[in-house]
């Protein structure tokens, strides 16, 4: 006999709830994935430079026409909240103070990723695609490639670019802003 074991998901309530009452702290590197408490894995050093590369450059290109936001939770549904490396959010006077970012506030997620490349592919963009996030960029850190989503639909993201080192690429909702993928990685 086989038995089948039931996993309990979590809504995201439930899951700031247990922020609240310290189960979770915000030290835990976790994020909530299709009502599954999901381990993070730790911030490497090229990782940690690239994050900080392209909040220094987003917020220089950008300035007050964006919030740029960093590891910071993004509200995609009622279970699923995640911490993309970068956001790039609607301005508003709080500076999402009273909640999270929701889907319709985002411009730009972009995930920096070194270890977690196909887990990235194939279990977060997929969500984002499902959220309707208009943009999503994967900057893989090994193959010193951007890969840029956009036209999501509930089947993922009909459209996917990759941009090398050399190339220049601009984010859907500012036209007007070109980067390079040298900018991106450094080179």
């Amino acid at each position: 006999m086989t038995v089948q074991l039931l996993r309990r998901k979590f809504t995201v309530e439930q899951y700031h709830k247990m922020l609240e009452s310290g189960i979770l702290t915000e030290d835990d590197r976790v994020e909530l994935i299709r009502g599954e408490i999901i381990e993070m894995s730790p911030i490497a050093t090229k990782h940690a430079a690239c994050v900080n590369r392209l909040v220094n450059l987003l917020v220089q290109l950008l300035g007050k026409r964006v919030i740029v936001a960093a590891q910071n939770p993004v509200a995609l549904n009622d279970n699923s909240q995640l911490q993309p490396d970068v956001a790039l959010l609607k301005p508003r006077d709080d500076f999402y103070a009273t909640a999270h970012p929701q889907p319709q506030d985002i411009f730009l997620l972009i995930e920096v990723a070194d270890s977690t490349i196909e887990y990235d592919r194939e279990e977060k963009i997929p969500l984002y695609a499902e959220a309707n996030i208009i943009e999503v960029w994967l900057v893989d850190i090994n193959e010193e490639i951007v890969e840029v989503y956009q036209q999501p639909t509930a089947a993922g993201y009909q459209d996917m670019q990759k941009f090398a080192s050399g190339q220049t690429l601009s984010i859907k909702a500012f036209p007007d802003v070109n980067i390079t993928v040298n900018e991106i990685l450094g080179r």
